[in-house]
């Protein structure tokens, strides 16, 4: 039977020991488990396992009849190119599917024995024998090298006895760099897809929710996220415009160009200018308020990645802090600021704090604004009357700037179905009435004003794809009016 093979190997200095990657994978050091898949069987196995070093190995055995069987059992295609490919032997969707049903709670970041190793940083090292890449290691090096991997892609010979045919479309991979490993599984159960270009199953708007699920932390701030969302969506321009859109709204820290939308051929000197997209128009407008308000120094609450707080330091504000409750996102930050090397001049600018919008913290009061940039449907519902008496009680910024979804421009979404949200971690989206109604409410009981301002082309039937609530405190004393 012919044999897919996946390693992943962790090393560590012994604490935590490399054998608690079985503890992150669910799958036991000690134990062969076997999976059944629908095109075969994925077995699951450990060569090596001991304090210093610890390898998985996953070996998919691929039926190659059950790959042109349809689920009635019948034979639907008759074409020879059905039966005599490559699929049984590469590493390719088929691999991305079964890891993705068998490390399922690995690939989430769940792992009840023991919470604290979802976050931790491991060495790591990948080896996938055979992967198929058109483009060659080029390839492989353009999608996989800027998630901070260090790639070596070796193309075999198509046939060692004739050299005119020169490489073979596949490569030998071999992966190494530090993460954790629930990144370095949604890296490959994402990218595999995509360099396959051939996925096995049915591609649909649902593959969008998936890709949008999985790959939010890292695709928008991909340089080569236009072509791996082509790839992963089946080359449907539709639904990769749409899920680069998307994933705009999930991640802030890269704008996501919207390229989808050109000719096969490229554009021409009298193109008009794509729109800039909506993460960099959220942004400007965010920058331009306050700017309009005089604002010298900034506090970004829930500052994610740290997207806001670098153009807000280039911007050359006097004073920034970003302040997250996400351990993971504040390191994140830390290295997209690099907080470590800036020149002291600029490191006294600027500072991150772990700290979360629904508790009053000392630390963020006495700034000129505040900063909530798509940050409260993230927050449960009861919650926010917590969050208000936090940020506007509490902190009391002269100025809050908040952004928020427009829940009712959501149907300019082609693959988002009715009455959902548009990313998983949304509690909910608020339309434009009901951001009025809360703003209103929370501006009268803590001493502000309100102004309500689109962001992004206002729609004239469902309003802009993003909305502002601007708070303008009108009590000298924050606390004379509660």
């Amino acid at each position: 039977m012919p044999d897919v093979l996946l390693t992943l190997t962790a090393r560590s200095d012994g604490t935590p020991p490399a054998t608690d990657l079985g503890h992150l994978l669910h799958k036991h050091p000690d134990r062969v488990q076997r999976f059944e898949q629908s095109t075969g069987v994925l077995h699951v196995l450990y060569p090596q396992a001991d304090e210093r070093t610890c390898t998985v190995a996953l070996l998919l055995e691929v039926d190659p009849v059950a790959l042109v069987r349809g689920r009635d059992g019948k034979d639907t295609s008759f074409t020879l190119a059905q039966h005599v490919n490559d699929r049984p032997y590469v590493a390719s969707s088929l691999l991305a599917v079964a890891m993705g049903r068998v490390l399922r709670s690995a690939m989430a970041g769940r792992c009840a024995s023991r919470p604290a190793l979802v976050d931790h940083v491991w060495d790591l090292e990948v080896r996938l024998p055979a992967v198929p890449a058109t483009g060659g290691s080029a390839q492989v090096d353009r999608l996989f090298a800027p998630l901070g991997w260090d790639v070596t892609a070796t193309a075999p010979p198509l046939d060692p006895q004739v050299p005119a045919w020169g490489d073979a479309p596949h490569v030998d991979l071999v992966l190494r760099g530090r993460h954790r490993v629930a990144d370095a599984l949604s890296h490959l159960y994402v990218l595999l897809p995509a360099l396959d270009g051939a996925k096995h199953y049915w591609v649909g708007p649902d593959e969008v929710d998936k890709l949008v699920r999985v790959a939010g932390g890292w695709l928008a701030d991909h340089p080569a996220r236009e072509e791996i969302a082509r790839r992963s969506l089946a080359h449907q321009r539709s639904l990769a415009a749409d899920a680069l859109a998307r994933l705009a709204e999930v991640d802030e820290t890269v704008p996501v160009d919207d390229l989808l939308d050109e000719p096969a051929d490229g554009t021409t000197p009298d193109d008009p200018a794509p729109a800039p997209p909506l993460a960099r128009t959220r942004q400007d407008a965010v920058v331009a308020v306050l700017r309009e308000v005089g604002a010298r120094t900034v506090v970004d609450l829930g500052c994610g990645e740290g997207a806001l707080v670098a153009r807000l330091l280039d911007e050359g504000f006097d004073r920034v802090l970003g302040t997250d409750v996400s351990v993971r996102a504040l390191r994140a930050a830390r290295r997209r600021l690099h907080l470590d090397d800036l020149p002291e001049r600029v490191r006294a600018r600027v500072d991150l704090v772990q700290s979360s919008v629904t508790y009053t913290d000392a630390r963020v009061a006495g700034f000129d604004a505040a900063v909530l940039m798509e940050v409260v449907e993230h927050v449960d519902p009861p919650r926010l009357p917590a969050l208000a008496r936090a940020v506007l009680g509490g902190a009391a910024p002269a100025t809050l700037v908040l952004t928020t979804p427009n829940a009712e421009h959501n149907v300019r979404y082609p693959t988002l179905a009715a009455g959902t949200v548009r990313h998983h971690d949304h509690r909910f989206e608020w339309t434009r009435a009901e951001l009025a109604a809360w703003a209103h409410d929370v501006a009268r009981t803590y001493g502000y004003d309100v102004e309500l301002r689109p962001v992004g082309d206002d729609d004239p039937d469902v309003g802009p794809p993003t909305q502002m609530a601007v708070f303008r405190r009108t009590t000298t004393d924050p606390q004379e009016d509660r």
